[in-house]
């Protein structure tokens, strides 16, 4: 077995850099640091302890090109960015059958302040991240900073909504879903995929790497605490539980796709190792908190559905759709939810998840109205026994915050969305993409008619950008920060809209 040693993949990743790039703004980045190229960071924080990630990676979007053995990886935290302070160290080995990446719960920490960390390896340094802890469990917090993101195809556009999310003040990214795109190579857009259609582990780690080489990603990374749930192409578009998009493969050929899937996405997230999968199996389903603030129940929406009972796309809502059987979460989440909605109650309860929860219904002058029957909208009985639950419980701040549909939207939640008297349960702001579908556009008329015909629902956006959220014990802020385009980088910021939702009021109100 060839020796690993620091002279010998410096050389290969020496190699690499002169390599001529493949061609203006399609080419992908050449990366600053020959070994830490995915750049580093942290996530779901508690009050005492962290996760912190890197991975070894000289040759990103060929495997890694790391020789396959294990390589001693040291790691620091400091209470400072200049690493003077040191309050924890260690050593970790990278994997091979890890894909190099370190994963490192660090404990001993101080509830609700920042730190900083790095790594080393073979001589070389990684850039420091910043990272945060959570309040403690009974402390009162005064505020809490979130930014909500999802939805970056890479060949949509750029990921400049992520380097402003990178310069707000957060103290955790909610990222729900669609990290990566699965797809092959398409013609005209803004940048190109590195390969073929994913369905291998190889391919997918190969994937991931094309993605966290963007700058702009590593910026968000590398400046707070993130907490992910995937969604859909993280895998496969649109998949149920063990049914792929087509259902053309084959049970047995699907689940062994999902494993590498899930495989390669515990490997490239700061996840902590209660999530490292088992085969296509993944506990992906858990719970922050924030202090007696919030409490942030992050759901999988994917991987224990059942098949969409009324088709994947916009469609006349079914009589399957009333079925009990048709379930979002599964018995055992739905079970694992409802007990924590029973216990303490915070000030905000918040649900994390992939889909829109509130009615979108889409009037039609030539038939009956048509849901979206892949959200909520298609799996009736499960809305109903989880609104039931939020009932039953009391639930006073609930809120859902919601990815999926590369648009911005906000409303209330509804015991009946058909009965303008019914009873307000809570708020959606559901986030639009970071890149995917393009630049988009500030409204559509299509979309402007589902607004008129939903009442409930009090705004929608085109454009790409993410959540801003700012938490009080007296109310909830969503701010909708949007960028005028992704085709190109360099677009600016800007706040298209702001809602407030009070305590104990439950209505939206326009900021």
């Amino acid at each position: 077995m060839t020796q690993i040693t620091r002279r010998s993949v410096l050389k290969q990743s020496a190699a690499l850099s002169v390599l001529p790039l493949l061609g203006s703004a399609r080419s992908h980045a050449a990366p600053s640091n020959p070994l830490f190229t995915l750049g580093v960071a942290s996530g779901d924080p508690l009050p005492d302890s962290v996760m912190i990630w890197t991975r070894l990676a000289p040759d990103p979007l060929n495997g890694g090109g790391m020789p396959a053995q294990n390589v001693p990886v040291r790691w620091e935290v400091a209470e400072d960015e200049a690493m003077r302070r040191i309050v924890q160290r260690g050593e970790w080995t990278a994997r091979p059958d890890t894909a190099h990446t370190i994963r490192r719960e660090v404990g001993g920490l101080e509830p609700g302040r920042h730190y900083w960390y790095r790594f080393n390896a073979l001589g070389k340094e990684s850039a420091i991240g910043r990272t945060r802890t959570a309040p403690a469990a009974a402390e009162p917090v005064e505020r809490l900073h979130l930014a909500v993101a999802c939805c970056q195809n890479y060949q949509h556009g750029y990921y400049t909504a992520h380097r402003h999310l990178a310069a707000e003040d957060l103290d955790l990214v909610l990222f729900v879903g669609d990290y990566i795109y699965e797809d092959g190579i398409k013609k005209d857009l803004a940048r190109r995929h590195n390969a073929a259609e994913a369905a291998t582990l190889e391919a997918y780690r190969n994937r991931y790497a094309l993605y966290k080489l963007d700058p702009d990603l590593q910026a968000a990374h590398a400046a707070f605490p993130w907490a992910a749930v995937p969604d859909d192409h993280e895998v496969d578009n649109d998949y149920a539980g063990e049914h792929e998009e087509t259902g053309a493969a084959g049970r047995t050929n699907f689940l062994a796709r999902r494993a590498a899937a899930y495989q390669a996405y515990y490997e490239h997230l700061p996840f902590r190792p209660a999530a490292r999968p088992l085969g296509a199996a993944m506990r992906l389903h858990r719970t922050l908190r924030f202090g007696s603030l919030a409490t942030v129940h992050l759901l999988d929406t994917r991987q224990h559905r059942t098949p969409q009972p009324c088709g994947r796309k916009w469609s006349e809502r079914c009589a399957a759709a009333h079925d009990p059987g048709a379930t979002m979460l599964g018995e055992a989440q739905e079970a694992w939810l409802y007990e924590k909605f029973a216990g303490p109650a915070p000030q905000w309860t918040v649900l994390a998840q992939q889909v829109p929860i509130m009615q979108r219904r889409r009037p039609r002058d030539d038939g009956p109205d048509l849901y979206h029957t892949d959200k909520w909208d298609g799996y009736l009985a499960a809305r109903d026994r989880l609104f039931a639950a939020v009932g039953k419980h009391d639930l006073q701040g609930l809120v859902a915050l919601s990815g999926d549909v590369h648009n911005n939207w906000a409303g209330t939640l509804k015991a009946n969305f058909d009965d303008p008297a019914s009873g307000i349960l809570g708020s959606e702001f559901v986030a639009t993409s970071i890149a995917s579908n393009g630049d988009g556009e500030d409204s559509k008329k299509s979309q402007r008619r589902i607004v008129d015909a939903n009442p409930h629902i009090a705004f929608y956006n085109g454009q790409r950008g993410y959540l801003r959220c700012v938490v009080s014990p007296e109310a909830w802020r969503t701010d909708f920060r949007v960028v005028p385009y992704v085709s190109r980088p360099g677009a600016p910021v800007s706040t298209r809209a702001s809602f407030v939702v009070e305590r104990g009021s439950r209505r939206l109100v326009a900021g």
